[in-house]
């Protein structure tokens, strides 16, 4: 397995630096929304499967050929009482590093998903007190608040989504069908739960600037393809001019602290972007400008072969930590 853990290795460090930040510049993610998304997710996953097999296999190549034939052998070590001298110190190193990196993981996956339905708990009390039903469904209700706001708050059968007195005036009702549709997108797409999962791996490897960049692009392709659910019911015109309305009362938060920013998946945030209400404004204008200058979708070829490189990200460390001897 020696070849396999620099190999490994190799691919952690391209999926952690140049390949995101490429992608973060490409110019076909705003033309295909869902292809880049499954390719970030696939980019996410793949990396840090390289990082912890490349530590893995590295700490288990002298009592194994594959990660599977390794942990069995360490398992008997463990359970059996049996020495490890066929370990060495930077084996047993590399072990401690890749089970303490995954603990890592994994608690802080949990602790954002704790911090953020602890923030939703406190911000749907406060939505009860404060907001009354809207006529314009079940799930909506309406805060009096001058600002033009709107955003949804995720949780299964108490999903809702907020607007304020100043957003109704300000909008036509094609213009607030818009807004509504766009929110219902997120909360049916479930983009709170792809955010909660990136804004847990930015929380965890906060020094890579790539878990930034990879936050970014996913907090620019949920609006983006809530804009597509959109477009499918009201004209570009009429979603622009929703945008640009909402956009102007991002300033200042309706509800609780902290900005509100899509799926609540960033911890200080209480709940989910709406058309252009919790976007940066680099955001805002990038969706704006795709809708102004709207450029074809990828063809069919082009979003295969993304979809085939994203399956190969996935497919590459799993067969290289479980495939015996694959490369000696």
């Amino acid at each position: 397995m020696f070849w396999t853990s620099y190999l490994l290795a190799v691919l952690a460090l391209i999926l952690a630096w140049p390949v995101p930040v490429l992608l973060s510049r490409a110019q076909w993610p705003a033309r295909s929304p869902f292809t880049a998304m499954v390719l970030w997710q696939a980019i996410a996953l793949a990396g840090g499967l390289s990082m912890i097999g490349a530590m893995l296999v590295y700490g288990l190549e002298p009592i194994g050929d594959n990660l599977i034939a390794g942990l069995k052998s360490l398992a008997g070590m463990v359970f059996n009482n049996e020495p490890t001298t066929a370990l060495g110190f930077w084996h047993l190193f590399a072990l401690s590093a890749a089970a303490l990196l995954t603990a890592h993981l994994v608690f802080t996956l949990l602790l954002t998903y704790y911090k953020i339905e602890r923030q939703r708990r406190r911000h749907r009390e406060l939505l009860a007190l404060l907001a009354s039903p809207s006529d314009d469904g079940p799930g909506t209700v309406v805060i009096n608040h001058d600002s033009p706001v709107a955003y949804c708050l995720p949780g299964g059968a108490r999903s809702v989504t907020v607007l304020s007195d100043g957003l109704m005036a300000a909008l036509e009702p094609a213009e607030l069908r818009a807004v509504l549709i766009h929110e219902n997108a997120h909360l049916s797409q479930r983009h709170d739960l792809l955010l909660w999962a990136f804004a847990a791996w930015r929380q965890a490897l906060p020094w890579f600037p790539t878990t930034r960049l990879a936050q970014t692009a996913v907090n620019s392709l949920i609006e983006m393809l809530a804009d597509d659910v959109a477009l499918r019911t009201e004209s570009k015109g009429t979603l622009i001019k929703a945008i640009a309305i909402v956009a102007s009362g991002t300033s200042q938060p309706a509800i609780g602290t902290g900005s509100l920013n899509a799926g609540g998946a960033v911890v200080e945030s209480n709940a989910v972007s709406a058309t252009g209400g919790a976007d940066s404004p680099r955001t805002t204008a990038s969706r704006v400008s795709r809708l102004l200058s709207p450029q074809p979708p990828l063809t069919t070829g082009l979003r295969i072969l993304v979809l085939a490189v994203s399956a190969l990200l996935l497919a590459v460390p799993t067969a290289l930590l479980i495939v015996p001897g694959l490369l000696g």
